[in-house]
């Protein structure tokens, strides 16, 4: 990817149109952020809240790479410990990952835990809930004093095996940041989370290029995929072959679900990513996909099929406008169909918008999705601190 990326030495902002003034500034917020870096690390002990964040679901990749904009060392990704640290508001945040972080065997540095878990299905629950046990036990030896969840779980919603540990309910966990449209979101002590990219595939940080937002793309729309024998998939097929419309857009079907990428599938994918004005995003298990925001990290403006998945999900008490709830509040400026017979009609259109307003839409896109990620990081911060930092009643 790096060819796309590279622009010489000089660097830019596809937000502004005066880019020599952007220069300027974008140099002076770099030395006012390294002032601030320099003047943190002198200053830790200033920090008011230690958090450790356990990193135990490829979920915690997105939170701390993508969402945070974390580094780790090493940066080997199969390494068996890795591990970053940042300031962010008044804490001191640290992160560990790996297979060798496993309980008792790694120091517990911070009062305050954030544990990162899968529980999409029934033996990643039995492993979460080991770890849930441990954080118990610390609690109870007054290691620690708080305990926050990010928690993928499971596509249909029966999340209800963590109901238990949470603090409302008798237990210890203070806050739950869980995925998909939960029908116990309260916006108090349980909050949505984003499912985010396939870090578990190793999919990257992508920055913006030049190129990403003004080069003309091959391609109309693509789907790279797995079709799902009864699906609506099957009948996205039938409609683009029907109308001839799976020659301007890149497909490539698949029946068998595969894991693990090979690299010439994963390269086929970023590039069907990057040469695409459109991702089609199908539902599959959950309307929810690792879809949307890989193709939002590429400026390809996800078509979403706006329909709500067997199982528990579903609106909650603060939220009405399942599914998705979490990008819709948001304003995420995707298109969203409920029936992909609406698809040809939607490429039509696609097909008389000139570069410029490419332009505009792919801008729109990457800088909306660049707020997102800031504010879901500020909004995860706050969060940790109204509930684990003592409120001043002075």
């Amino acid at each position: 990817f790096t060819d796309h990326v590279a622009l010489g030495n000089e660097e830019w902002n596809p937000w502004d149109a005066d880019e020599k003034n952007e220069l300027a500034a974008s140099q002076q917020r770099y030395e006012a952020n390294l002032k601030m870096i320099k003047y943190a690390r002198s200053h830790l002990e200033q920090t008011s809240l230690r958090v450790q964040i356990w990193g135990k679901a490829a979920i915690g990749l997105y939170l701390w790479q993508h969402i945070f904009g974390g580094h780790l060392e090493p940066a080997d990704m199969t390494a068996q410990w890795r591990e970053g640290s940042q300031n962010a508001g008044k804490t001191y945040f640290s992160f560990l990952t790996g297979p060798s972080v496993v309980p008792g065997y790694f120091s517990v540095e911070a009062e305050h835990v954030v544990l990162v878990l899968n529980g999409r299905e029934p033996a990643k629950v039995a492993y979460a809930t080991q770890w849930l046990h441990y954080a118990q036990s610390l609690m109870e030896s007054r290691k620690i004093q708080h305990v926050a969840v990010v928690l993928l779980g499971n596509e249909q919603c029966n999340n209800a095996w963590i109901q238990p540990y949470l603090k409302r309910n008798g237990g210890f966990v203070n806050l739950l940041f869980v995925t998909y449209d939960c029908a116990f979101l309260n916006e108090e002590d349980i909050f949505q989370w984003p499912l985010g990219v396939a870090t578990y595939r190793n999919f990257p940080v992508v920055e913006p290029s030049w190129s990403m937002l003004h080069d003309p793309r091959s391609y109309l729309c693509n789907f790279l995929g797995t079709v799902y024998k009864n699906s609506s998939r099957e009948t996205l097929i039938e409609i683009l072959k029907q109308d001839g419309l799976d020659k301007l857009c890149w497909i490539a079907a698949r029946e068998q679900w595969q894991p693990q990428e090979t690299n010439e599938s994963f390269k086929n994918y970023q590039d069907a990513l990057l040469q695409s004005d459109l991702t089609l995003c199908p539902v599959g298990i959950n309307t929810e996909c690792y879809r949307i925001y890989e193709a939002s990290s590429y400026g390809s403006l996800p078509v979403i099929e706006d329909v709500m998945t067997p199982g528990d999900c579903g609106n909650s008490s603060v939220y009405h406008s399942a599914p998705l709830q979490l990008l819709k509040t948001m304003g995420a400026p995707f298109i969203f169909i409920k029936n992909w017979k609406e698809l040809p009609a939607i490429l039509e259109k696609e097909k008389k918008m000139g570069l410029q307003e490419k332009i505009q839409r792919r801008k729109k896109l990457l800088e909306w999705y660049r707020n997102f990620k800031a504010w879901m990081r500020q909004k995860f911060i706050n969060t940790l601190e109204n509930s684990f930092l003592p409120s001043d009643k002075g």
